[in-house]
C-alpha cells in the first residue's frame, strides 16, 4: 500500500491507514526492544526508513497518539521521537498540519561499492604489481598483535610523533641500513601510508619551495603523473639506456628532482650501473638538486646479494622510500622515507597537517614484527616463492615461445619478456591472449614520452608479473597465450 503524500492529500494516520500501516510495520521491531532502548530504537528505526526511501519526502506520519497504540508503547516515547527527527531535518511539523517527512532528506545509496581492483577468476592475470596475498604470515601477525596488545602502555595509544613511534623508527633504521646499505639515523625516517604518500609528501614540500617539475623514468611507473599533479608539479619524461637513466637528457632537461629506482628499474629490470649511479649522484650536486630513491623491491635478489641502496652514498642529495607492499601485503599501506636534513623539518610539518601522524597500534605491531625476527623470516619465505615462480616462468616462455628472451636481472616481482617478431604486431598479440582470458601489458603501456625502448617493428615486449600466481598457474597461463595464437 501506498502512504498518503504531499500537503494536498488526504490525511494519513489513522490506524489502518496507508501511512499508519506502513509506519507501523517499519517501526514494529523498534516497539519490541528491552524497555530502556525503545525509544533510541524508534529514532533510529525511523531515521532508517526516512534515509532508505522507504518513507519518501512528503508522507505524512500517523500521530503520535494513533503510532502510540499501533505499537503499544507510551505516547510520551513517540512524541519525542517526532521531536528529536524533527530538529534533525528528518522530518517537519506545523500546529495542526500533522507530522510530514521531510524534503531535506534524500534516499542513501542501498550499498558500498568496493573499488579495489580484481581480476576475474577465469582470466590468469600477468599484469605487475601485487605480491602472492597468500604467503601473508597470519599466525605471526596474530601473535605480533597480541604481544602489542599487552604490553603496549595506554598513552602511546594517543597522538603520535608525526615522524612514527621512536620504537618502530628505531627498528627500521637497523633493519634498513642492515638490509639495504642506508645511512639510517631514527631521527630522519618517517612512517608512512606506502610509497605514495612519502612521494606526494615530498612533492608538496618542494613545491612550496619553489619547485614546478620533477623528472621520471621513461618507462617508469603510471602513478607518478597524478602524485605529482596532485602537489602541482609537472613531469618530464627522461629516457633510459642499458646503464639506467641518461645523463645528458637528464642535465638537458632543467629539472632539479628525479625519481629513480636504481636497484631494479621498473618496469625495464635492468639494474643501474655503478658509473650511472655515480654520474646520477653527481648531476644532484651540481644543480643543487634531488634523488628520490624507490626502493619498491630492493630485498629480492635471486642471483646474487641485491646492490645496496643509492641513499647511502649520498644521503643530503638522495631521498629514500620503501613499504611492506611488496613484502607483506599492500592493503596494510605501510612504509617509510628517509629525507636528508635540509629537508626534514619541513617534511615532518607537512605530515603532521596530512594526518596527525600513522596508526600508533599498527607502529607499534611492525616494530615487534622487525624486532623479534618475523619480518626477516617473510623476506626469506617469499624471496623462495618468487624465485621458484620466476623459474617456472622463464621455463614455461622457452617451453611455448621458442626465442623468447628474458631480459632484465633475476630479482623482483616481474620480468621483462620479448617474444620473435612472429607472434607480431603487438596490438594483435594483445587483443588475441586478451580473448582468451589472459591479462598482460606490454612495455609501451609504461612510456611517459612516447617510446619505450628501440624494438624490432613486429616484437612483442610484455612485462609480467608473476609474484602473485602459483608456478602451475603460470606455467597455464604461458600456454593459454600460446594456444591463442
Amino acid at each position: 500500500m501506498t502512504p498518503s503524500t504531499g500537503p494536498g492529500g488526504p490525511p494519513g494516520g489513522a490506524p489502518g491507514s496507508a501511512a499508519g500501516s506502513a509506519a507501523w510495520e517499519l517501526l514494529l521491531p523498534a516497539a519490541s526492544a528491552p524497555a530502556r532502548a525503545r525509544g533510541r530504537a524508534l529514532q533510529e528505526a525511523l531515521r532508517d526508513a526516512v534515509r532508505s526511501g522507504r518513507l519518501p519526502p512528503g508522507t505524512r506520519l500517523p500521530s503520535s497518539r494513533n503510532l502510540a497504540a499501533d505499537l503499544k508503547v507510551s505516547r510520551g516515547l513517540v512524541t519525542e521521537a517526532y521531536e528529536q527527527l524533527t530538529a534533525e531535518g528528518y522530518l517537519r511539523s506545523g500546529r495542526g498540519a500533522g507530522t510530514w517527512v521531510g524534503d531535506a532528506v534524500r534516499a542513501a545509496r542501498p550499498r558500498a561499492r568496493d573499488l579495489a581492483p580484481r581480476s576475474p577468476a577465469d582470466r590468469v592475470d600477468f599484469v605487475p604489481g601485487t605480491p602472492d596475498l597468500s604467503l601473508f604470515p597470519r599466525s605471526a601477525w596474530a601473535a605480533a598483535q597480541r604481544g602489542v596488545l599487552t604490553e603496549l602502555p595506554h598513552e602511546s595509544l594517543g597522538y603520535p610523533d608525526p615522524r612514527g613511534l621512536p620504537r618502530l623508527r628505531t627498528a627500521l633504521a637497523e633493519l634498513l641500513a642492515r638490509r639495504r646499505g642506508v645511512v639510517a639515523d631514527p631521527e630522519r625516517i618517517m612512517v608512512v601510508s606506502g610509497v605514495a604518500q612519502a612521494t606526494s609528501l615530498l612533492a608538496g614540500v618542494l613545491h612550496a619551495r619553489g619547485t614546478r617539475t620533477a623528472g621520471v623514468e621513461d618507462p617508469g611507473s603510471p602513478q607518478h603523473h597524478a602524485l605529482y599533479a596532485a602537489a602541482g608539479l609537472d613531469t618530464v619524461a627522461l629516457p633510459l639506456d642499458d646503464e639506467g637513466l641518461a645523463t645528458d637528457p637528464l642535465y638537458a632537461s632543467g629539472v632539479r628532482l628525479v625519481v629513480t629506482t636504481p636497484a631494479h628499474q621498473f618496469p625495464t629490470g635492468i639494474a643501474y650501473s655503478a658509473r650511472r649511479r655515480a654520474e646520477l649522484l653527481g648531476w644532484a650536486r651540481s644543480v643543487d638538486g634531488l634523488v628520490l630513491e624507490d626502493d619498491y623491491d630492493g630485498d629480492f635478489r635471486y642471483d646474487r646479494a641485491p646492490v645496496g641502496a643509492l641513499q647511502g652514498l649520498d644521503p643530503e642529495r638522495v631521498a629514500y622510500t620503501g613499504s611492506v607492499s611488496k613484502s607483506l601485503a599492500p592493503g596494510l599501506r605501510l612504509g617509510w622515507l628517509l629525507v636528508p636534513d635540509w629537508l626534514a623539518d619541513d617534511v615532518v610539518e607537512r605530515k603532521r597537517t596530512t594526518d596527525l601522524g600513522h596508526p600508533a597500534l599498527d607502529q607499534a605491531l611492525f616494530a615487534r614484527f622487525v624486532e623479534r625476527g618475523d619480518y626477516d623470516r617473510q623476506l626469506r619465505a617469499c624471496q623462495r616463492a618468487y624465485r621458484e615462480r620466476r623459474d617456472a616462468l622463464v621455463a614455461a616462455l622457452a617451453k611455448h615461445f621458442p626465442g623468447a628472451r628474458v631480459t632484465g636481472i633475476a630479482a623482483g616481482l616481474h620480468a621483462i619478456a620479448t617474444l620473435p617478431g612472429r607472434h607480431g604486431p603487438e596490438e594483435s598479440f594483445l587483443a588475441r591472449v586478451s580473448e582468451a582470458g589472459v591479462a598482460v601489458r606490454s612495455l609501451a603501456a609504461y612510456g611517459h614520452g612516447g617510446s619505450a625502448g628501440a624494438r624490432a617493428a613486429q616484437e612483442v615486449r610484455l612485462v609480467l608479473g608473476y609474484a602473485h600466481l602459483s608456478p602451475g598457474r603460470i606455467r597455464a597461463g604461458v600456454a593459454r597465450m600460446a594456444r591463442a595464437l
